[in-house]
């Protein structure tokens, strides 16, 4: 059953990823993750293989008894080969630590790969709203909703002092973790990136790639978040947030008019010879697509290249390791996913074009 809906989902994509929401020319998506423990349970990084098992045992039946989440997939990562656990990553339903982990764990997700909770990654709930472009407060009302769905059922370790109590300490008080997923090209190619990172971090805020914490930056793709939640309401957290990321959007904004104005026949040389690249390579490797497609949707918002955005964006996450083995129903080795993602490449770019 599991492998039936992920060999579904990968012809898809997902719903944060269609690029309809606000300012998705330059965000990607919004997403809000709580952190939650139960009470009476160890945190994950001390608890036994049984007392996971009744965790993951616990939350799969409260989450069945709720309205709001009884439609949920419900997955064991445990039990789920690597190449699978990798295409949930690739999806962002899970994270590398839960992927990494061992004992019983898994993950319950919506339809529309929204809404997902962890089971027993490094705290015993990990439960995240994702949302198109520019919606944060959006992402918040939802898992707020969630959030109080699962607190009716079941008892979260929690302080009146200290507030939710979780493994890391930086995750104290609210649990809270709002970010923003930017694509930043025109930014990173007039090498403006290290002075908004440095900017960031001053801020108290953290800088990721796409894949999140541990990642580094990859198709120009950065993700902004906050970085304590101790001591601070959920809504002055998603605040802090907006107050900062119209700011890097007007930012990216300026810097792809001045590379318009400035450097106007470099830069559509640049998107074309991607697009070239992208349109006839019989052998590409990751790192190269996640550049090229870069490039390509820079050159799209700017009217250079007449592709649908969405095209590209479904190729960012198919061109995936995972996603292409799960394509191909079977495990390929680096330099087979280098000539299948070229010809998946050549395909799909040359269909867009037809239409």
């Amino acid at each position: 059953m599991a492998m039936d809906l992920l060999d579904q989902l990968c012809h898809t994509i997902c719903s944060w990823l269609q690029g309809t929401g606000p300012e998705s020319d330059i965000v990607i998506s919004s997403r809000v993750r709580l952190a939650r423990n139960l009470i009476r349970y160890p945190f994950t990084s001390r608890a036994t293989e049984q007392d996971k098992r009744e965790i993951f045992g616990f939350v799969r039946d409260r989450l069945r008894s709720l309205e709001l989440t009884r439609e949920f997939h419900i997955l064991a990562v445990d039990e789920l080969p690597e190449t699978d656990r990798q295409f949930l990553v690739e999806r962002q339903l899970i994270s590398r630590e839960l992927h990494n982990g061992s004992g019983p764990r898994g993950v319950a997700f919506d339809s529309s790969e929204t809404a997902s909770l962890m089971i027993n990654e490094e705290d015993h709930l990990r439960l995240q709203v994702m949302q198109s472009g520019l919606a944060l407060r959006e992402a918040w009302d939802r898992a707020n909703a969630l959030d109080d769905a699962l607190d009716s059922v079941i008892d979260f370790a929690y302080h009146p002092e200290f507030g939710y109590l979780t493994a890391c300490p930086t995750n104290v008080g609210t649990g809270l973790r709002a970010s923003v997923m930017l694509h930043l090209p025109a930014l990173a190619m007039t090498k403006q990136m290290d002075k908004v990172v440095m900017a960031m971090e001053k801020m108290g805020l953290a800088v990721r790639g796409l894949f999140g914490e541990g990642s580094q930056p990859s198709g120009d793709f950065y993700q902004i978040s906050n970085q304590v939640t101790l001591g601070r309401s959920e809504e002055d957290i998603i605040e802090e947030i907006y107050s900062v990321i119209p700011k890097l959007i007007q930012y990216e904004r300026r810097a792809r008019e001045a590379l318009l104005s400035e450097s106007r026949n470099e830069l559509q040389d640049s998107v074309s010879r991607s697009l070239g690249i992208l349109g006839s390579a019989h052998t590409i490797t990751s790192e190269e697509t996640m550049y090229h497609l870069s490039r390509v949707r820079l050159g799209i918002a700017l009217g250079l290249i007449d592709l649908p955005t969405q095209t590209v964006n479904k190729l960012f996450m198919q061109t995936q390791p995972a996603h292409l083995q799960k394509l191909q129903r079977q495990e390929l080795s680096g330099q087979e996913r280098n000539i299948v993602r070229a010809a998946l490449l050549r395909q799909r770019l040359a269909s867009a074009n037809q239409n």
